[in-house]
């Protein structure tokens, strides 16, 4: 039980600032207790403000209070260490790193996290350090807000007061100083009040750009859809356009085959012809040579009678000429083409080669597929 009575004085004699045991323990006017060194850094930094204050309940001196040893928590402090004891381990630390804002009132080198800003102190302070504002009946109507090192930018530059009113004139905020100074007779409320104007505007901006993002998203799906659609259509018109010119090509190779057979069983029949003809011409011309050496003897004999008589036997029957003929229209052949449709028709037109076929048939058909394909 007494130990447990030790361990109570141990947490009231831990400074505040440091959170270690008091060392050379002195008191301010308001009557809270710090270490010396801790109490003397602490006002060290406010020796341009001119106004002095408590780390804990924020009460300002003015002028910088003399500080005088507390004797008793001296004593108390000298027998607690002699008992051997150790004072109670003080609350997990949470050190500031970087981007972090630091508490304001933390001592040394080393400075806690601060967990929340005051806008009427305009301080940032750790755990331990923000318990006066929960405790304190004057300190709780403070309006503390999330740590923020920002602080100076709440503050007037021209009155070093708080920002607390927003000027519609001039689109932007002021202290209540400035309302009756460069600000008189402008549209002013309170910032509270223009904040809440504002939420107002921005929520109405918000569904415009929601609705807006749910038109462009189900624009789109709709376009992606398009795409999809086109593709397949795409790919089927390329699978169909496929199969018409394999189809076409096919046809087109069996009616060159068919047409090829044709044009070598006609060049069959006709060389046959004509090589007939040949064996014709070339009896009628061996007979022919013939008559002429018999003619030239005639024409020198001196025999008049003799001449006479062979005359009428030697000369040329006046027969028939259809090998002559026929000889005329093969020579025909060579300056223009046979030409067989695909219909079975036999033409003879006064054109090469490579134009044959344009009025046939088959053609016709390929031409009639080609304009399906477009």
């Amino acid at each position: 039980m007494a130990q447990k009575g030790v361990l109570l004085d141990q947490d009231q004699l831990c400074c505040s600032v440091c959170l270690d045991l008091l060392k050379e323990p002195v008191a301010i006017p308001c009557g809270h207790s710090y270490c010396r060194s801790c109490i003397e850094d602490c006002w060290d930094q406010d020796v341009l403000k001119g106004v002095y204050s408590c780390p804990q309940c924020r009460e300002t001196f003015t002028p910088r209070p003399n500080l005088r040893k507390n004797n008793m928590l001296a004593e108390v402090v000298e027998k607690l260490k002699k008992t051997g004891l150790q004072a109670a381990p003080p609350p997990a630390l949470c050190y500031a790193g970087p981007g972090d804002v630091v508490c304001d009132v933390c001592t040394g080198t080393r400075k806690q996290k601060a967990l929340m800003s005051c806008l009427t102190c305009l301080a940032s302070y750790c755990e331990t350090h923000l318990q006066p504002h929960y405790e304190f009946p004057a300190l709780k109507k403070h309006k503390l807000v999330k740590a923020t090192a920002q602080l100076q930018e709440k503050i007037c530059s021209h009155h070093d007061k708080l920002l607390e009113v927003y000027c519609r004139t001039d689109q932007q905020c002021i202290c209540l100083l400035c309302v009756m100074d460069e600000h008189k007779g402008h549209d002013t409320v309170s910032a509270a009040a223009e904040r809440n104007e504002k939420q107002r505007q921005l929520g109405m901006s918000q569904q415009k750009v929601q609705q807006r993002f749910q038109e462009r998203e189900k624009e789109l799906k709709e376009l992606r859809q398009a795409v999809k659609s086109f593709k397949r259509s795409a790919q089927a018109a390329v699978e169909d356009s496929d199969q018409i010119f394999t189809e076409l090509i096919r046809s087109i190779e069996r009616r060159s085959s068919e047409v090829k057979e044709l044009i070598r069983s006609q060049e069959k029949a006709q060389v046959s012809q004509a090589e007939g003809l040949l064996e014709q011409l070339k009896q009628e011309i061996a007979e022919l040579r013939k008559r002429s050496t018999e003619l030239e003897q005639l024409s020198h004999t001196e025999d008049h009678i003799h001449f006479l008589q062979v005359h009428r036997v030697l000369l040329p029957p006046a027969g028939d000429w259809s090998t002559l003929q026929s000889l005329a229209f093969f020579v025909q052949l060579k300056e223009e083409v046979l030409i067989t449709c695909c219909d079975g028709s036999n033409k003879y037109p006064s054109i090469p080669m490579l134009s044959y076929g344009m009025n046939c048939t088959f053609y016709s058909e390929c031409q009639y597929r080609f304009t399906l394909i477009q």
